[in-house]
């Protein structure tokens, strides 16, 4: 936790927009972090006479929160999600139960749609296993959620990490944690094939004239049979505005960060300190270009819990009554969820760098190392560690120090904004709002307001670049793209009779549809070439169809 400054005076900072001065700052990503439940990454803090995180069952609760949100200037809302509850500590759920650790928990999906028609610009990321639904029925699930916000959903690929989950979905396990990556892998094989590859571009006519909804010969089988699925398609619903909702991910394993910097175009990352995250971000870019990937391109989102406060003893005072309604145990049940310690067995002054479990005392020198403060790591002392926003980053204090501390986590893990964890709710997202902002706003590290105008998708928003409806030339979704034709020069009065022949399509090893019009290329120097990074889409990019008020 940072909570004071290490130097008396404020550091100057500097738009750049000054003849001789820097060049301008990157805008920071802010995003809020919840989950349906109460608490979430602060166990026990839904006591606070303050916090609304209880209400959560409720629609008005959520509409108000993104309303507010997005008076904010917040580029979107990121939901948690687990389908388990947290058991590992003392081998029971109870504690857990008992204090409201992510349990209940609510179903992410469904609240969007009602969030999204109060809203015009903050975007929505959803958190859906890949090991638990099958890939067919997710697909039209975020195909659907896509539509009702007009292009601004995301969707954050988890794998899982719970074993209550798997008990309650028909396993006695999880699969290995590698064998889920693989499996996520092919999962998304199918994904990109259902949502690209499935309809061309055109395919929908609306032709009130011709009785024609949408073409047949332009929506076709996708044929895919692997080890883990068998999916012969088409997909079931037209596409969507951004046909591919904006990938997520949060893996740091190497598996994970495999997996993301071929997949993801945000990256979720959490640490005690810049040094922690800097490493794992760095892999991800390092092996994001070697599959031909722009790594800049690659938003890396750290997570942070911010208390604010005019002052630093106001921001010092209010994370100590936080703390105070805060539920040890409930902390220690996430804490063994999280990482499958069971913490239990420890005794609460025993120093647990010295335990002889291997991978508690080295999980713990590494935090020691990352909070040089803390003399002597114990379970207390964890849990009230963990008690006011969970593992990661939390700041304390006045909105000059908490901005240059989200400055110099941009600056020293190269990190492209956070996941604001609230400690209560809203009462942390509207300090945010009312003192952070603000101050982010004077230094030139915010956005005075969205860069685009309602209608714009979460992948225009987050890009920054106006136009980029669908995933970049050189992410792996875009070789799977049915395009439509490119319009006819002949200028016969013929031209238009005959509808386009149905392309040739093949069902290869892999169970990939090939086709003279079923694919376009990307990646490697191609995708280096197609304007991306420069404010410019490929006018395939472009091509608005016309149930969407575009022409063909």
């Amino acid at each position: 936790m940072v909570s004071a400054p290490e130097t008396n005076g404020h550091v100057p900072h500097t738009n750049g927009d000054v003849n001789g001065a820097a060049p301008p700052k990157k805008k920071m990503i802010l995003n809020a972090f919840v989950e349906m439940c109460s608490g979430h990454q602060s166990p026990g803090l839904w006591r606070h006479p303050d916090d609304k995180s209880m209400n959560f069952n409720d629609i008005e609760h959520w509409v108000e929160l993104a309303k507010t949100l997005e008076a904010g200037g917040f580029h979107a809302m990121f939901i948690a999600d687990v389908l388990g509850g947290y058991d590992v500590y003392k081998n029971s759920l109870d504690e857990a139960v008992r204090s409201g650790a992510q349990w209940p928990v609510n179903e992410p999906i469904q609240v969007v749609p009602a969030m999204a028609a109060a809203t015009k610009h903050i975007g929505f990321g959803v958190t859906v296993s890949t090991t638990y639904e099958q890939p067919y029925h997710l697909a039209r699930r975020l195909s659907t959620l896509d539509h009702l916000t007009k292009g601004r959903c995301g969707w954050n690929v988890v794998t899982g990490y719970l074993d209550s989950a798997a008990r309650n979905l028909g396993r006695a396990a999880q699969p290995e944690h590698d064998e889920r990556y693989a499996m996520a892998e092919e999962y998304m094989e199918v994904m990109y094939k259902l949502f690209q590859s499935s309809w061309r571009e055109d395919a929908v006519a609306l032709d009130r004239a011709r009785g024609i909804y949408t073409h047949p010969d332009r929506v076709r089988p996708i044929h895919h049979e692997g080890k883990h699925f068998t999916v012969p398609g088409p997909h079931i619903c037209q596409p969507s505005p951004q046909r591919v909702p904006v990938i997520m991910q949060a893996g740091t394993s190497p598996a994970g960060t495999a997996f993301s910097s071929k997949h993801a175009e945000a990256v979720f990352v959490s640490g005690h300190s810049p040094a922690a995250c800097a490493r794992g971000v760095a892999s991800v870019r390092e092996q994001a270009a070697r599959h031909g990937r722009d790594p800049k391109a690659i938003k890396v989102i750290a997570k942070m819990c911010v208390v604010l406060g005019a002052t630093q003893a106001e921001a010092e005072r209010k994370y100590a009554e936080y703390a105070a309604h805060g539920d040890v145990d409930g902390a220690l049940a996430l804490f063994g969820g999280w990482t499958g310690y069971d913490m239990a067995a420890y005794a609460d002054d025993e120093e647990l760098r010295l335990v002889q479990t291997n991978a508690i005392r080295s999980y713990m020198e590494g935090l020691g190392k990352h909070q040089p403060k803390v003399g002597r790591w114990t379970k207390k002392v964890l849990a009230e560690h963990l008690i006011v926003g969970g593992l990661g980053g939390t700041v304390v204090g006045t909105p000059e120090l908490v901005a240059d501390e989200l400055e110099r986590w941009m600056d020293e893990a190269d990190v492209d904004g956070f996941n604001i964890a609230y400690a209560i709710l809203p009462g942390s997202f509207t300090d945010v709002i009312d003192l952070l902002i603000p101050e982010l706003r004077r230094r030139g590290a915010f956005h005075d307001a969205y860069p685009f105008p309602p209608g714009a998708t979460l992948r225009e928003t987050l890009s920054g670049v106006r136009g980029r409806r669908l995933p970049a030339d050189d992410h792996p979704a875009s070789r799977y793209l049915w395009r439509a034709p490119a319009p006819p020069t002949s200028t016969s009065p013929f031209s238009s009779i005959a509808s386009p022949p149905s392309p040739k399509t093949k069902k290869t090893k892999q169970g990939v549809v090939e086709g003279s019009l079923a694919f376009r290329g990307g990646g490697g120097a191609a995708g280096a070439l197609s304007g991306h990074g420069d404010g410019v889409v490929p006018a395939s990019s472009r091509y608005v169809p016309a149930w969407m008020g575009g022409e063909f």
